[in-house]
C-alpha cells in the first residue's frame, strides 16, 4: 500500500497533474453548467465518453445529476518548458551532464490527441531527448560539444517535433542550457589554459626585455656616434682657432706635424683638467713640465711611424 507514495510515482503523478486535472461545474451538485479560464481547454465527457471542447467563457452542457452524467477534464493551453539532464560520454572519453530545456505547448486542433493518448508528457519527452543527445556526444570532442550546441538543440527539436505532433503537442524550441563535465576535467581543462596562458606571458616578455636592449644598444651607438663627431668638430675647431692665431699677420703655413704637436698639447691639459675635477680618480704621475709635451708627441709619432713601416700603405698623416 505504500507504492502510491514512492518518489517516482509521485513525480510522474504530479507531471500528470500539471498537463491534465479534472474539473468541476460552476453550479454545486451538478456540472451542467461551467466557466472555462483562457489559459485552458476544457474537454466535455458524457458517461466518461468524450463528447466535444469548450471555447473560454461560460458554457452550458445539458441536464447532470451530482456529475454522473457530465464531467470536465483540462489541459492548459500555456507553453510548459521541461529541463531534461542527460548524462553521457564524448569522443575522447570525457562524461559530461548535458542539460536540454524543452519548450512545449498542445496545438489546439489537437486537444484530444494531447488529453487521452499520452499518460506522461515529460516523461516521453525525456525519452527523446536522452536518445537523440546520447547518439549525438558520442560523435563529438568535448571542444566540439561545447562549439556545437545549436547543432544538438537542432537536432532534439526535429526529432521532438516528428514525435511529438502525433500525441498533439507542438514543440516550440528545444535549447541547450549546459554542457558540464566532471570538475576534474574542469580542473585539469583550466589549468592547461592557465599554464599556456603563463607561456605566452613569458615570450611576450621577453620579446619586450630583448626590444628594449636592442633598442638601448641602439641609442648608446647613435650617442657615441654623435659624441664622436662632437668631439671631432671641437678638436677641429680648436686647431682652426690655434693655428689661426699663431700663423696671424706672419704667413706662414703649419705643416702636419705641428697640428698634430698642437692637438697633442691641447688633449694633454685636457687630460689635467679631467683628472684633477675627478674626486674618486686615484694618484696619477705625468709629467708636469711644458717641455714633456713634445717629447710625448715624438713617442706617439715614433710609434705611428713604426707601425706604418711594418705594415706599408696602411697608415696616411
Amino acid at each position: 500500500w505504500l507504492k502510491p507514495f514512492l518518489p517516482s510515482d509521485l513525480k510522474s503523478l504530479r507531471a500528470r497533474r500539471n498537463m491534465q486535472q479534472v474539473e468541476r461545474g460552476c453550479l454545486p451538485c451538478t456540472n451542467c453548467m461551467v466557466t472555462v479560464p483562457q489559459d485552458k481547454y476544457y474537454a466535455v465527457e458524457k458517461f466518461g465518453k468524450f463528447s466535444h471542447m469548450l471555447k473560454p467563457g461560460l458554457a452550458t452542457v445539458g441536464l447532470d445529476c451530482c456529475g454522473a452524467c457530465v464531467s470536465f477534464r483540462s489541459i492548459t493551453s500555456r507553453t510548459e518548458q521541461n529541463m531534461v539532464s542527460v548524462s553521457t560520454k564524448t569522443k575522447d572519453n570525457v562524461f559530461v551532464h548535458v542539460k536540454v530545456a524543452v519548450q512545449q505547448s498542445v496545438m489546439p486542433e489537437s486537444t484530444e490527441l494531447a488529453m487521452y493518448k499520452l499518460d506522461n508528457v515529460h516523461a516521453q519527452i525525456e525519452s527523446y531527448v536522452a536518445d537523440v543527445v546520447r547518439s549525438f556526444i558520442p560523435q563529438m570532442t568535448l571542444d566540439e560539444s561545447f562549439e556545437k550546441k545549436d547543432d544538438i538543440s537542432d537536432a532534439v527539436q526535429k526529432k521532438l517535433s516528428t514525435e511529438m505532433a502525433a500525441f498533439g503537442f507542438a514543440i516550440n524550441k528545444a535549447l541547450v542550457t549546459e554542457v558540464s563535465p566532471n570538475a576534474e576535467v574542469v580542473a585539469s581543462m583550466n589549468e592547461i589554459n592557465k599554464q599556456k596562458r603563463l607561456r605566452d606571458a613569458s615570450q611576450m616578455a621577453a620579446e619586450a626585455e630583448k626590444i628594449k636592449v636592442v633598442k638601448a644598444a641602439e641609442a648608446q651607438a647613435d650617442a657615441a656616434q654623435l659624441q664622436g663627431e662632437g668631439i671631432a668638430r671641437q678638436r677641429r675647431a680648436i686647431i682652426d682657432g690655434l693655428r689661426d692665431s699663431i700663423t696671424h699677420g706672419s704667413g706662414e703655413h703649419l705643416s702636419t706635424e705641428k697640428i698634430s704637436e698642437l692637438l697633442l698639447i691641447t688633449q694633454y691639459f685636457e687630460t689635467l683638467r679631467d683628472v684633477a675635477a675627478n674626486n674618486r680618480s686615484s694618484t696619477v704621475f705625468l709629467p708636469s713640465g711644458p717641455g714633456a709635451v713634445g717629447d710625448v708627441s715624438a713617442q706617439i709619432r715614433n710609434g705611428l711611424l713604426t707601425g706604418a713601416a711594418g705594415a706599408p700603405g696602411q697608415l696616411t698623416m
